[in-house]
């Protein structure tokens, strides 16, 4: 009996996001939610990579432009720019992306070790990467994606 469990695949349940034209995902259990675009207030002496923050219903949270923190061109936003607010280490952060696709049901045995450099961005911050029927996904580890330092500073925005 202990056996035929071992043989079901692991289902992982992603939220599939677009960066430019390649497609990534992040843990569904990590995302709060997804809202349009809101008006967003600079901070001085933020990393580039932080776009400043928002008011999301009283409470002030960094969002940061993940193309920018992930080394990609910055694009111009449009009506399908989405907010992707999570909870890292127990400080909610939005995460700017392009557009969101879907939530996906995928198994494990799909997913792949990456390789050691992928689009562009460092292994560090990708769990895995899935192969679909017609296309290649990147798992994102978000909270590999900043460091600590990072991190602390985002919670000095988020007081």
């Amino acid at each position: 009996m202990h056996d035929s469990v071992k043989s079901q695949t692991d289902i992982q349940q992603l939220v599939s996001f677009k960066l430019g034209k390649e497609e990534f995902g992040v843990e569904i259990l990590k995302v709060q939610e997804i809202i349009r675009m809101l008006e967003i207030t600079k901070v001085p002496n933020t990393p580039k990579f932080v776009d400043g923050v928002i008011n999301l219903r009283g409470r002030v949270i960094p969002v940061i432009d993940l193309r920018v923190k992930l080394n990609m061109s910055k694009l111009e936003r449009g009506n399908s720019t989405r907010i992707i607010v999570v909870e890292i280490n127990e400080t909610t952060t939005g995460f700017i992306v392009d557009e969101v696709n879907e939530v996906l049901r995928i198994p494990d045995n799909v997913m792949e070790a990456p390789p050691s450099f992928i689009a562009g961005i460092e292994r560090d911050y990708i769990r895995a990467v899935c192969k679909l029927a017609d296309r290649l996904l990147i798992l994102l580890d978000l909270e590999r994606v900043l460091s600590l330092e990072e991190k602390s500073l985002l919670q000095e925005v988020n007081l």
